[in-house]
């Protein structure tokens, strides 16, 4: 049978499309109600088509507060994740010392620990510093937590390099700086963007370790967990597909930019 045969052959492509469309619609669901206009405090149930949130993303009181806030954390976590974890990646790979197999796994454990774990760690020792809990805290906890996967991202790019590119540059005089920004770098840039966007996702979505960490600082998923406890303002639609357009306007563009460069190596 032809619709048989055509099935099996594209069985891998049907199986990966489902897929994508099972992921991406939790995303549509939240785009289309942005536009809703609910007639009650909760923006469940579809109303009327509305353009009111848009034109007001910020008429929810404190809601782009704490937006300001999470952007900030994500932004100042995934600069120092991203800079610790590429010095931890090189010296893992390029390095050896005592204990360097001990470091490998347990690079691992914030990753394979439950969040709720390591919130309760961080809280203890922060508690028992006298640290006062706020922004800065909140901080340090998230730097620590997305250390783990700008590591794993970095190093999976550095142990693929070819080291001898970077000879070849030392042949030809190169210094050690100039080797590390010409050769070694740009080598290395997609593993440590790759660690960087993941590092603000990470930063920018998380709950648990915030929660126990933030004393009286309440970011945008705080926020929005306690929106939802008296009703959900259409605007938290607005926020989300703005990000999730964000994003995917990030991955169009790296798409582009890496195509254009392969063909002009090609």
């Amino acid at each position: 049978m032809p619709f048989v045969n055509w099935f099996k052959r594209h069985l891998v492509v049907i199986a990966g499309i489902l897929t994508l469309a099972y992921l991406l619609l939790p995303n549509v669901i939240v785009t289309v109600f942005s536009f809703n206009k609910p007639k009650g405090r909760f923006n469940y149930e579809w109303q009327q088509f509305s353009l009111d949130a848009w034109k007001q993303p910020c008429g929810v009181a404190d809601m782009c507060g704490s937006l300001s806030i999470s952007l900030q954390i994500a932004v100042w976590a995934t600069i120092g994740a991203t800079v610790l974890g590429t010095m931890i990646a090189f010296a893992l790979v390029r390095y050896r010392f005592r204990a360097r197999g001990a470091v490998n796994s347990l690079i691992f454990l914030p990753m394979a620990m439950p969040e709720v774990v390591m919130a309760a760690s961080l809280l203890t020792l922060f508690l028992n510093m006298g640290a006062q809990l706020g922004f800065w805290t909140i901080l340090i906890a998230h730097i620590m937590f997305c250390l783990s996967f700008v590591v794993t991202a970095v190093k999976a790019r550095v142990m693929s390099m070819d080291p001898r590119l970077e000879e070849a540059a030392r042949d030809l005089y190169a210094g050690p700086v100039q080797t590390f920004l010409r050769v070694t770098l740009p080598i290395a840039a997609p593993g440590i963007a790759a660690g960087a966007l993941l590092s603000f996702a990470l930063s920018f979505d998380d709950f648990i370790i915030t929660n126990f960490n933030a004393g009286s600082t309440v970011t945008f998923p705080m926020f929005v967990w306690g929106s939802a406890q008296r009703g959900t303002p259409v605007q938290i639609n607005v926020i989300g597909t703005t990000m999730f357009l964000v994003a995917v306007l990030i991955t169009l563009v790296s798409m582009l930019v890496t195509s254009r460069r392969n063909n002009q190596k090609a």
